[in-house]
């Protein structure tokens, strides 16, 4: 079936400092729209129709729902005797939460979001628990949005106050120390019709006091900043409300205190670390003493010692080291420290001053994921995964000297037969990334492979199991993993040498990975397919525009399309700190030469493409990918199919019910295996579950 035709307006042209863009598709950023709706029909009814071509289709879905199906249990934390956990039993559409008297009691069900909606769209976003153990804040979405409305459990009843909050966004609940309210971040209730697109400014910290249904008071906002959010913290002995001040996604926040000794409703919030020269945040406090981790002056990190009521009183507790210093907990009396290293995870246990550190032994090529302690405790939780094995709880107790390491909730899910290889690529001015080959022990080249990327953000990619990989592997594929600059793979330098000006590396390093495994006979080009989300869907349509003979295939999914326009919906004037500006006469030339929309060149033969979105996806706004559908399956000058799959009641990913998320993963997989080949033809497919053999060698040239 050929992609249906859709209509351009070609009145509509902008003159952008001085250059004149045709936006012929603009028409198709008004979701509410009833041509907007037919062109969607008509979409799916091409994309429905090739997929369903494709024999393996059906097989795929049916592997993906058996590979999904074992328990996942997240890590365990509390508040008091308070514990609760996400629990999967499998193929539940939602996890659930459970509380506990014990991290290993088995316990009961404290909320289950898939009672929420009928279809399962509606999911748990954040959780917060009170001081006393008594209260659960928990934030709905509904189908995927961003927004969230904030609701209170009793824990011991399991039945909900009359309390509701909405139009929170993009910040936690934080408990006052008597557990009678919490103050949470919100904007502005939208104009009824533009809440998944109308941009997000003035943001502001609100307190919602139990019990009140009128509208809560603003404890702090500023009108003369209306880039500016607010994340409220409460330390743990209740003294210190901690402010973190956020402008968009760059990765530099400034902090600001208040005593929490008077009114909660109008704290005294003062300036305290008030400059964006670097990530600031908070990680515990002993006393007056607040324990800062920062980038500022050291871009690999450090841990200061800051004096809450005079900031100029501070000391080095960690200082910078050549690692980069990502996560750290105060949990008795000691800091456990997550650093990165060549794109994986150390795990290590420091006194208070910084002295003894304590390498904890972790497997090869694995990555930490969440961890859980209070300041009093003596021993933290944590999860530990690789690209061969899905998450295991573990508890680090600190008492022991060294600190030990126990599995308690053993990896359910794994590629036992597969091998995990960290190769060092080169790419354009020296620079040399870090990509992670996932194989068959015993696999020889070439065969289908997937390149999967993000590159930017200052957001690394560490090893880390995603399930449906698993169903490529057993036939056979390989996945590749590159740590493109524009990430923190090496920190604070790494990112800067991935944005603004220097955007261009993201893709440089892509088709560098792309090239590397050609030439090291891991794969041809036409087996190749290169795939990411969100950012990862602009690095992959990008590279695919810049180089479509590299590829055998592209998946741009959710992804950031149209970079002249980015800036004009919810969050995206955000990202100005990774793309740049399209209204400053500086930056446009160079954004307009990288914007997948707008370098689509007219008869050039793309590789096949599928281009992922979904309706109320109010992150990444579906216009992006629709406009880019259209431009594509007009320019595409060869026969290769330009198809978009779009999701409806999901957004940009969190919180999609696990039969939405497995359809979605099996087309991409049908359309994979279909366009490069099926790697079930290879003799040394792996089989699935348990732990896989790492290896790490350097690559030279």
């Amino acid at each position: 079936m050929p992609a249906p035709a859709t209509r351009r307006d070609e009145t509509v042209v902008d003159v952008i400092h001085g250059v004149s863009v045709a936006d012929p598709y603009r028409w198709l950023e008004d979701q509410e729209s009833p041509e907007v709706a037919e062109w969607v029909a008509a979409q799916k009814a091409v994309t429905d129709a090739h997929l369903a071509d494709i024999p393996q289709r059906g097989e795929l879905r049916e592997r993906l729902a058996a590979v999904w199906d074992h328990p996942k249990l997240g890590v365990p934390w509390h508040r008091g005797d308070t514990w609760l956990q996400m629990r999967n039993s499998g193929v539940q559409e939602q996890p659930v939460l459970w509380t506990a008297d014990a991290p290993d009691a088995e316990g009961r069900v404290l909320l289950d979001p898939t009672e929420l909606s009928e279809d399962g769209t509606v999911s748990l976003a954040d959780v917060a628990l009170s001081p006393d153990g008594r209260l659960l804040a928990y934030g709905t979405s509904d189908g995927g949005s961003d927004w969230i409305t904030w609701h209170v459990r009793d824990v011991a009843t399991g039945t909900d106050l009359p309390d509701e909050v909405r139009w929170a966004k993009f910040a936690s609940a934080a408990w006052l120390p008597d557990s009678s309210g919490f103050f949470y971040g919100a904007y502005d209730p939208p104009a009824a019709g533009t809440e998944m697109a109308a941009t997000n400014t003035h943001h502001q910290l609100r307190l919602h006091r139990l019990g009140d249904d009128g509208p809560d008071p603003v404890v702090h906002r500023r009108d003369d900043e209306p880039e500016w959010g607010f994340s409220p913290t409460v330390t743990e002995d209740g003294r210190w409300l901690v402010v973190t001040i956020w402008q968009g996604t760059e990765p530099r926040t400034r902090l600001h205190l208040a005593s929490l000794d008077g009114d909660p409703a109008q704290p005294d919030i003062r300036p305290w670390l008030d400059d964006f020269d670097g990530e600031y945040g908070v990680v515990g406090n002993d006393g007056d003493t607040m324990f800062v981790r920062t980038d500022a002056g050291a871009p690999a990190g450090r841990l200061l010692a800051v004096d809450a009521n005079d900031p100029a009183r501070r000391t080095e507790v960690l200082p910078e080291r050549p690692e980069v210093l990502v996560a750290v907990r105060w949990v008795g009396g000691r800091f456990v420290v997550v650093r990165l290293v060549d794109a994986v995870h150390e795990l290590a246990v420091h006194d208070r001053d910084g002295g003894r550190a304590t390498v904890v032994e972790l497997p090869d090529l694995a990555s930490v994921g969440s961890i859980t302690g209070r300041r009093d405790d003596t021993a933290v939780h944590l999860s530990l995964s690789s690209f061969t094995s899905a998450a295991g709880v573990h508890r680090l107790d600190l008492t022991a000297d060294p600190p030990v390491l126990q599995e308690v909730i053993p990896s359910p899910a794994g590629v036992p037969d597969a091998v995990t290889e960290r190769v060092m690529v080169p790419s354009t001015d020296g620079a040399v990334v870090p990509m992670f080959l996932v194989r068959g022990a015993d696999a020889t080249g070439p065969r289908p492979t997937i390149l999967y990327g993000y590159g930017g953000f200052g957001i690394p990619l560490t090893p880390e199991f995603r399930l449906w990989w698993t169903a490529w592997l057993e036939r056979g594929g390989i996945i590749a993993v590159g740590c493109f600059r524009g990430g923190a793979e090496y920190g604070r330098a790494w990112h800067d040498a991935g944005r603004l000006d220097q955007k261009h590396h993201t893709f440089d390093d892509a088709l560098a990975c792309a090239s590397w495994l050609v030439d090291e006979g891991w794969t041809t080009s036409p087996q190749l397919a290169i795939t990411g989300g969100s950012n990862g869907g602009l690095t992959a349509a990008a590279s695919m525009i810049r180089a479509p003979e590299a590829f055998g295939a592209c998946v741009p999914e959710v992804g950031v399309l149209d970079l002249l326009r980015f800036h004009r919906f919810t969050i995206g004037w955000g990202w100005t700190s990774d793309y740049g500006d399209p209204d400053d006469p500086e930056d446009f030339p160079r954004i307009h030469r990288m914007s997948p929309l707008h370098t689509i060149a007219e008869g050039a033969c793309y590789p096949p493409t599928l281009v992922t979105t979904a309706d109320r996806d109010d992150r990444v706004v579906p216009a992006h990918s629709f406009k880019f559908t259209a431009a594509m399956q007009r320019a595409q000058g060869c026969d290769n199919p330009v198809l978009a799959r779009i999701d409806t009641r999901a957004g940009h990913g969190a919180g999609t019910p696990t039969s939405k998320v497995i359809d979605a993963r099996a087309d991409v997989l049908a359309f994979l295996v279909h366009h490069l080949g099926d790697p079930a033809g290879h003799p040394t497919a792996v089989s699935g579950s348990g732990d896989g053999r790492p290896i790490t060698r350097h690559a030279e040239g």
